[in-house]
Parts: structure tokens; C-alpha cells; sequence
């Protein structure tokens, strides 16, 4: 595979000073710092992290701030994670990219469903639509209410630009019982959308698919796969026909009906098993 020049230059690792770090959860926190390419990323890319003498791994950019700085946003599930989200103000990091497709800010009534840490490539997007002035219902599900991400910067999109946000927790423990796809769909009978942005477990996302297909409403989603490379020369992201890393993570309609039978069923392990999803 020939990678283009664009590809070469994001793909150059930069050395990055950790300049905040935000605790947004028992299990999560977001790592600030200052990338002059990072900070031109779209809402949907992601980056490879690096993390000396530990690991490399993409994350989703979670914000880029007016003063030029960005995020990542982690969640401590093994060694790397728990790595990065034991880091300090002062401690170096390596990134590549931003990567990957975006997600596209669509005209229209849009619903945003995120599951848990799927809400970190979502909220670029809602603040862009909610500066766009385009009427945006946001739904965050999460097993329980230790667990919810962003509720202040939530919170702080409701009062500045009037959008809609509903938080589901597994156990009752916030907001409305049971699961962000049953308020979902239930919206859907009552309303209409033009377009759902989704990402979260993957197969919360194939429902998603399902009864988007079923109400005729437009998706675009975010898919998440074992990435090595993050320039599509790996194979270990492969989804169908299309690679996670180059042709999404962000997939529309059309390619998701590619890759249909694939999507919620089965991914490929670091060891290229093909494994359940």
C-alpha cells in the first residue's frame, strides 16, 4: 500500500506534554495536550498513543479546545489504559494521526446514541451540530451512574444551546431506566429524525442499524476493532471488505449494508482469531 503524503506526515510520531488531566469517572479519565495536527482533527478520527516502555493504542480525539489544545478520553481496561490513566500533568506521551473517516454534520432532526465510552467520538460531533443550530437529541447509556461520561460538559450544551439529553442507566441509578437503545427506538415511533450518530458496544450498535433500517432514518456509526497499524497495511481491523482504520471508523449506511453480516457477529484478536463479538 502507497501512503500519500498527508498519510506520512500524520503518521510521524510526535512527543506530547500531558497539560491536563480530568477525571471523568471512577474508571475514566481525559488527557490533555498540545498537537498542532491533532487540533485539526474531525469529530469521529482517532489517534495512536503511545506510551513508553508500555504499549501503543487508538484512542478517539474527545475534544479540541479554543487554546489549541486536544484529548484523548481513556477507560482503565488493561495495561496500556491503565497506564495512560495513571499519568500526571508534566508526563510525555507519543501520538500519530488523527486518522480515519469522520462523522458528516447532516441538515435535519439528528439522534445521538452513545453507550458508555462510546460517548468520547460523539461530543466533537453534538458540538458542532449545536453551533450549526441543528436540532440534536442526545441519548448516553451506561450500566449504572458511576459510569456516565461527560455530564458536565453535557449539562453545559443543554444551557448554551438548548439541545436534548437523556441519560439511561442499566439499574435505574440515573436518569431513565434500562438501555440507551430502548429510548431510542421508542423515540422513533413518537418522532422523527433525519439521522442517527452511534457508537458504543458493537452490538448495541447493530440494533441501532436494525431499527434504523426499520424507520427508514439515516446512520452513521462508529465501529471499534483491534488496530496495529492505523494505515490499513495490518489487516487486524478488518471488517467485510473494509478496514476500521482507513475506511472508518466511521461507516454510513450504505457501507454498513456491506458488511451487514459481519457487523455485531464476529471481529478478528490481536492473534487474528476470529472471535465473537
Amino acid at each position: 500500500m502507497k501512503l500519500s503524503g498527508w498519510h506520512i506526515k500524520n503518521n510521524m510520531l510526535r512527543i506530547v506534554e500531558i497539560l491536563d488531566v480530568k477525571t471523568e469517572n471512577p474508571f475514566v479519565k481525559t488527557l490533555f495536550f498540545k498537537d498542532e495536527i491533532c487540533r485539526l482533527a474531525e469529530p469521529g478520527q482517532f489517534v495512536m498513543v503511545w506510551i513508553p516502555g508500555v504499549d501503543e493504542i487508538p484512542l478517539s480525539i474527545s475534544f479540541t479546545r479554543p487554546d489549541g489544545s486536544s484529548s484523548v478520553t481513556v477507560a482503565e481496561v488493561g495495561e496500556a489504559t491503565r497506564a495512560l490513566t495513571r499519568l500526571r500533568v508534566g508526563d510525555l506521551v507519543g501520538v500519530r494521526g488523527p486518522f480515519g473517516s469522520s462523522f458528516r454534520a447532516a441538515g435535519g432532526r439528528a439522534l445521538i446514541i452513545g453507550g458508555g465510552t462510546g460517548m468520547v467520538p460523539l461530543m466533537m460531533l453534538i458540538d458542532k451540530l449545536a453551533r450549526k443550530n441543528i436540532e440534536a437529541t442526545v441519548i448516553e447509556g451506561a450500566e449504572n451512574s458511576s459510569k456516565l461520561v461527560f455530564l458536565e460538559e453535557l449539562r453545559n450544551m443543554v444551557r448554551d444551546y438548548g439541545i436534548k439529553v437523556f441519560f439511561t442507566t442499566e439499574d435505574g441509578s440515573y436518569g431513565v431506566r434500562g438501555l440507551a437503545t430502548d429510548l431510542a427506538e421508542s423515540l422513533l415511533r413518537r418522532e422523527k429524525f433525519d439521522v442517527i450518530y452511534v457508537c458504543g458496544p458493537e452490538k448495541m450498535i447493530r440494533k441501532v442499524y436494525d431499527f434504523a433500517k426499520a424507520h427508514s432514518v439515516d446512520l452513521q456509526a462508529s465501529l471499534e476493532r483491534y488496530m496495529r497499524c492505523a494505515v490499513g497495511i495490518c489487516g487486524s481491523c478488518t471488517i467485510g471488505k473494509y478496514r476500521v482504520c482507513t475506511d472508518g471508523p466511521v461507516f454510513d449506511m450504505a457501507k454498513l449494508r456491506e458488511v451487514e453480516e459481519y457487523l455485531g457477529a464476529f471481529k478478528y484478536n490481536e492473534r487474528g482469531e476470529k472471535v465473537p463479538v
